[in-house]
């Protein structure tokens, strides 16, 4: 097959891993892959094609983008296609489209379309899903073409917006086996990520307060941007101010495969993930995961096997410990912020909803707190031993914290089951049996972005760390 591969750029980031990976299993099956991007890439082994059209906005030069600027982008992908066959690719398939970091792509996408060209668009993330600062507000998305997820809710959400089975794909990703290193002294939790603000770096702070004495939580990697930067730079200050257990930017100048040696265990303390690695990778290394289960990410897993056994739902907070008048005036202001930002009025029964549910509840998750909030909390725990022990009353996670051991037994059926559910072989086999079905399939069908807001905007799960990420 003739596959075009499309993104943004080729920089260091989760959406260029999984296309670089999708690029060599299929050239490996012997597919004749083309990658079009708008930049990066030039350590990359396989063939690839950079129009500077691709990149962000923020990233070209010249005038504000024109429906002729969409028309030339248009033609470019078809020309670099024509250049290297003589014909369009069987399928284009592009990655993140429906997000708005290239004001060109999407009506480009719909040129395409038109002319017939085989479109798979696959979402690694939907603006959503509390994400206005990248919500594309005006036009649809491309109608009667294939659309792919990469885990079970998206996929449920988008067949009740309007798309067909036949045209709507579950595509995970491939997950590569981690290395460690014999003979290092395990010492620490490692968290590894980099720190921006729905990775709630905030709740590992708080974790730190109840793992045994002597041991670290190492968090690899700070922020590349300016709008988290800040947050983070407070988190240190504050760990170093209560003289907690934590290491920050533990995988900035060393080998990741050593502190993965290190490591007793990973840990995950994110609000929102798209396909979820954090849940997944670590156990190809021998290692268990352990902290904030999220159940949409986690079911697709554990319906391919694969067992967790130290995660939790929620970390509860009494409620006596937080100003509740406060907690509900930022709720209502972020889920009227977050309403007003796609471009809709926020119903009284929402505010209802919301309110009635922090009145009625004896405590609340720490995940949804914003950082002053948290701050209060962790201040608070670290100096009294009573309310550490509060804690520790609701969420028995944090009693088990002080004398957790790992499951040998669990860590290699875990294993196991990642490799032979996400492994290469399986992920590519399921791909090309995916372009199969676009190839051979027409589609009538059409995605609501009325119905896709409804589905995504639930106050009851507005975290006020979770809006806008990336």
């Amino acid at each position: 097959m003739r596959i075009a591969l499309i993104h943004y750029h080729l920089h260091r980031g989760g959406v260029t891993s999984v296309l670089s990976h999708q690029a060599l299993a299929l050239g490996e099956a012997g597919d004749d892959v083309l990658v079009i991007s708008g930049e990066g890439g030039e350590n990359f082994s396989f063939p690839r094609v950079c129009l500077e059209e691709l990149r962000y906005d923020s990233r070209r030069e010249g005038s504000p983008p024109s429906v002729q600027d969409a028309s030339f982008l248009a033609k470019k992908i078809l020309r670099v296609m024509e250049a290297r066959w003589g014909a369009p690719a069987d399928v284009v398939h592009v990655h993140n489209p429906l997000i708005q970091k290239n004001s060109l792509l999407l009506p480009a996408l719909h040129i395409l379309n038109r002319q017939g060209i085989k479109l798979l668009l696959q979402n690694h993330d939907l603006a959503e899903d509390f994400r206005p600062d990248v919500y594309i507000g005006q036009g649809d998305y491309p109608e009667d073409c294939h659309y792919g997820v990469i885990n079970s809710r998206d996929y449920s959400f988008l067949r009740r917006a309007g798309l067909s089975a036949e045209g709507l794909h579950l595509i995970p990703n491939e997950v590569v086996p981690l290395e460690v290193e014999p003979g290092w002294e395990r010492d620490l939790y490692l968290y590894p990520v980099r720190a921006i603000r729905r990775k709630n770096l905030g709740e590992a702070l708080l974790l730190s307060c109840f793992i045994p004495q002597g041991k670290t939580i190492a968090v690899t990697l700070p922020p590349t941007t300016g709008r988290d930067e800040g947050t983070y730079i407070h988190w240190k200050t504050l760990a170093k101010s209560l003289n907690l257990p934590v290491e920050f930017d533990a995988g900035v100048n060393g080998s990741f495969a050593a502190l993965m040696s290190r490591s007793l265990s990973v840990i995950t303390t994110s609000v929102k993930e798209g396909f979820g690695f954090s849940f997944l990778e670590p156990w190809t290394a021998f290692r268990s995961v352990m902290g904030r289960r999220l159940d949409y990410v986690c079911r697709d897993f554990e319906a391919s096997g694969v067992s967790f056994n130290s995660l939790y739902t929620s970390l509860a907070i009494p409620m006596v410990y937080l100003p509740e008048l406060t907690l509900k005036k930022k709720m209502e202001t972020a889920l009227e912020t977050t309403c007003r930002a796609f471009a809709l009025a926020v119903p009284p029964y929402l505010s209802t909803m919301l309110f009635d549910d922090i009145a009625s509840r004896d405590n609340f998750d720490f995940g949804r707190l914003d950082e002053e909030l948290q701050t209060g909390i962790i201040q608070t725990i670290a100096a009294n031993r009573s309310a550490r022990q509060d804690l520790v009353d609701i969420n028995p996670f944090l009693r088990q914290l002080a004398d957790w051991e790992e499951d040998a037994e669990l860590i290699r059926y875990n294993r196991e089951r990642i490799l032979e559910s996400y492994g290469r072989e399986k992920i590519v086999s399921d791909l090309r049996e995916t372009y199969r079905v676009v190839m051979e399939t027409n589609v009538t069908h059409k995605l609501s972005r009325s119905v896709l807001l409804e589905l995504y905007l639930d106050p009851l799960k507005l975290s006020l760390i979770g809006i806008g990420h990336d």
